[in-house]
């Protein structure tokens, strides 16, 4: 069996005692039936892996030993994805592709053809759910990071999500001049140190919306002549991102 990776938000030293919480003492002694002696790896979330060795359980804790640390190189260039509400469950689904496709940020907002309209506790209760899988996605695809998952916000505090030097593109199916792959090719945006990438909800984005993010700085693509749904637009100019600028990586980035 594979050694559990678990998300322990704490930067730990060799030969530190830690605790895990009662929500994985069941988990780790019932269903994977581990025991005294047997090893997990913890992450924290910020670019560091921790080794340690089960030092026993008690009712609502499991008690653990640190016996290595690993510290992993994180990306360099940072990914904002920001993404209209979509309807069901939807947001969950990219979340959780966006994560293993390496975003550092998730914006979710509210545009004008926008189903869902969330707000108050309601919407809160979304966020917390969408970190929650932010965190399990990281857990899995063996992430370093955990992407930041904002509350939801309007339109135009989406559009003050970017600084800096970001590269800002809004993906809109009316644009005929520019694509994605040009863009993010041409040497006048080689400097750019990060990018944020906003995709639009079912209904697509209003000219009026198009023009204020014009306004703002942000660069109107195409991905081509089909139009895609709103949960596979951001899976294909992640792909289209992370391939044009090499941001996946190689296994030398992992450094010890």
């Amino acid at each position: 069996m594979a050694i559990p990776r678990i998300y322990h938000p704490q930067t730990l030293v060799k030969g530190a005692a830690t605790e895990l919480e009662e929500e994985y003492c069941a988990y780790l002694r019932d269903v994977l039936r581990l025991k005294e002696g047997d090893n997990l790896t913890l992450f924290d979330g910020v670019g560091h892996e921790h080794k340690a060795v089960i030092k026993g359980f008690s009712p609502r804790a499991v008690h653990l030993e640190v016996i290595s640390r690993e510290d992993i190189r994180l990306p360099e260039t940072g990914i904002t994805l920001a993404q209209s509400l979509p309807k069901g469950s939807k947001m969950e689904f990219i979340i959780q592709k966006a994560t293993e496709l390496g975003v550092s940020r998730i914006v979710p907002f509210i545009s004008s053809r926008s189903i869902p309209r969330l707000s108050g506790d309601r919407a809160a209760g979304k966020a917390k759910r969408w970190r929650k899988v932010a965190v399990e996605a990281s857990r899995q695809c063996g992430r370093g990071d955990v992407p930041e998952v904002s509350e939801i916000v309007s339109f135009n505090e989406m559009l003050r999500a970017a600084d800096g030097d970001t590269l800002r593109i809004i993906l809109w199916e009316g644009e005929t001049e520019k694509g994605i792959r040009e863009i993010l090719t041409d040497e006048r945006y080689a400097g750019a140190n990060g990018f944020c990438i906003v995709i639009g909800p079912e209904g697509g984005f209003s000219w009026e919306e198009i023009e204020k993010a014009q306004q703002e700085g942000f660069l109107s693509v195409s991905l081509g002549r089909l139009i895609l749904r709103t949960e596979t637009a951001p899976l294909a100019v992640l792909s289209i991102l992370q391939y044009e600028k090499g941001l996946f990586g190689t296994l030398q980035e992992v450094a010890t």
